[in-house]
């Protein structure tokens, strides 16, 4: 069996991003970039204020100066004309520094009549001013490929002017869930049957991990039917299937997508909850789909759509890809030692001394969901690790910081 850094290292290497596309600024929001955005323009275009007050010269503006004031220069309408010595002219933020003034007078700090204003406290020079290019000049590279949009970039490329980003194109992630057994919510549900939670988990993470999900139809334990419903996916970039990926009379996932081409890369992994799950490619090898194919128990699947799918998605994304982001906590209940299996552990987070305190729950059974729902972190138990008592140093990922 694979341990869990080689099968992820293993599906990732088998990925590469998926092509770019043009979007319009408003739509680019949580897209992955694809193309570095250079400034259109310089900002701030010339040297501004950055205070409401007056421009002079700081010379002329000792405590106690009157000055006449010759003008105004609103934001957008900058004053015509070249200050001279004893003169000021009236500014607001954002308005162009006059040719001639060298700081600016606050408001608060002066005293006006209308045709003159008193210095009660004199700037000094330079003070006040934002300098032209301050922030970025034509040419200059403000976002780099590879970053996920958030409100902050949007608002940068904006003011770099570009009503249109090249982002990559969201991944297309095809969902099967497969067993005679499984109905979908809301759907009679026959003798010993159960509703497919799979599917809908497994959709909603794909659009957490900025991907865009494909719901196939479900397909009972059949090959023909698992076959006919794989090829509904060949315009999907990852085709994920859930059930079936172990080796009992009706796990016929492998049989299923054979008809279609499908090569196994690996299959069993030393992990707990999780080890029954398939990696491989359907499809001709220029066309080739990437397989994952998630055990049929929802904690099972859910686990191993965090430590596979989540990184998957990334590497398809154009985002660097790896191990989901770790950190430590304190253990708040015993653990016993560990067997040959890395051990993915549910737990609840507290605080208690300053210090992260992650329990365990009392019953990991992997078709938990109430459990698995209630989780905010797995802890992470390597193969053989030895027992944990309370207080101990362990890591944990952290649910509730992925976003699902």
């Amino acid at each position: 069996m694979l341990t869990v850094e080689e099968a992820r290292a293993r599906i990732l290497a088998a990925l590469h991003p998926v092509p770019a596309e043009t979007v319009a600024l408003a739509e680019a929001w949580n897209r992955v970039l694809a193309a570095p955005v250079a400034a259109r323009l310089t900002q701030p275009p010339a040297d501004v204020s950055a205070m409401d007050g007056y421009a002079l010269r700081a010379a002329d503006a000792a405590a106690g100066a009157r000055l006449r004031v010759v003008g105004a220069a609103p934001a957008g309408r900058p004053f015509d004309g070249t200050l001279k010595w004893g003169e000021a002219v009236r500014l607001f933020t954002g308005s162009v520094i006059p040719n001639g003034a060298d700081s600016v007078l606050l408001q608060e700090d002066a005293e006006s009549d209308g045709d003159t204003v008193l210095a009660r406290r004199p700037p000094d020079a330079g003070q006040h001013i934002r300098r032209q290019g301050q922030d970025f000049a034509h040419g200059d590279i403000v976002l780099q490929p590879g970053r996920r949009l958030g409100a902050r970039d949007i608002g940068l490329a904006a003011a770099a002017n570009h009503p249109w980003l090249s982002v990559v194109r969201r991944p297309r992630v095809a969902i099967l869930a497969t067993g005679d057994e499984i109905s979908m919510p809301g759907e009679p549900v026959g003798p010993g049957g159960i509703v497919s939670s799979n599917s809908h988990s497994l959709a909603a993470l794909v659009r957490a991990c900025g991907a865009e999900p494909m719901l196939l139809p479900l397909a009972g334990d059949d090959v023909d039917a698992i076959g006919a419903a794989a090829g509904a996916a060949a315009e999907a970039d990852l085709l994920v299937t859930t059930g079936g990926a172990s080796v009992g009379d009706h796990d016929l996932v492998q049989a299923g997508l054979a008809a279609h081409g499908f090569a196994l890369d690996f299959w069993k992994i030393a992990m707990r909850p999780g080890k029954p799950m398939i990696f491989g490619r359907l499809g001709d090898r220029a066309g080739a789909t990437a397989v994952i194919g998630l055990p049929g128990n929802p904690v099972s699947a859910f686990v191993c759509a965090v430590l596979f799918l989540r990184p998957a998605i990334d590497r398809l994304s154009g985002l660097p890809a790896g191990v989901p982001p770790v950190e430590p906590a304190v253990l708040g209940a015993a653990v016993r030692a560990n067997d040959h299996r890395a051990d993915h552990l549910r737990a609840r987070l507290s605080i208690a001394d300053g210090q992260t305190v992650a329990t365990p729950f009392a019953r990991q059974d992997s078709a938990l969901l109430r459990a698995l729902a209630e989780s905010e972190a797995l802890i992470l138990r390597a193969p053989h690790a030895a027992a944990a008592h309370p207080g101990a140093t362990v890591s944990v990922i952290r649910l509730d910081r992925l976003g699902f």
